[in-house]
């Protein structure tokens, strides 16, 4: 069963992720804690003001367990040869973004794809 207190948290984390990636809002509420980024905001706002202007990021499923929040995405429009599909796990603590993990990979086309199923959605992005 789901809490007030983790649907809150998911709505938090989306508009989050929304505002930063999508909308370029560098003001956000939001601290870095991440092995593959420098600490602190500073890390991860530097890190989105180099990506490329068209950068966007779908969410997808989202779960929530107390104060985590994961959210399976995709990332396209990088200047990379593949978009990327992520994992996304985020604390919450007093409101605001306390520490984030990440699990990136490369998003499989459907003539890599060894089940034939696309990795993120309903169908491969081609």
């Amino acid at each position: 069963m789901t809490t007030n207190l983790e649907e809150k948290n998911k709505k938090l984390v989306l508009e989050a992720f929304d505002t930063l990636f999508n909308k370029g809002n560098y003001e956000a509420n939001y601290i870095q804690h991440s092995a593959h980024i420098p600490p602190g905001r500073d890390g991860l706002f530097n890190l989105i003001r180099s990506a490329p202007s068209n950068m966007r990021y779908e969410p997808g499923l989202t779960l929530a367990n107390g104060d985590h929040v994961i959210v399976h995405g995709r990332f396209s429009n990088l200047g990379r040869p593949k978009n990327w599909i992520a994992v996304d796990i985020v604390r919450i603590a007093d409101g605001v973004f306390a520490e984030h993990w990440d699990v990136l990979e490369d998003e499989a086309t459907r003539a890599d794809s060894q089940s034939g199923l696309p990795m993120f959605g309903e169908k491969f992005a081609e």
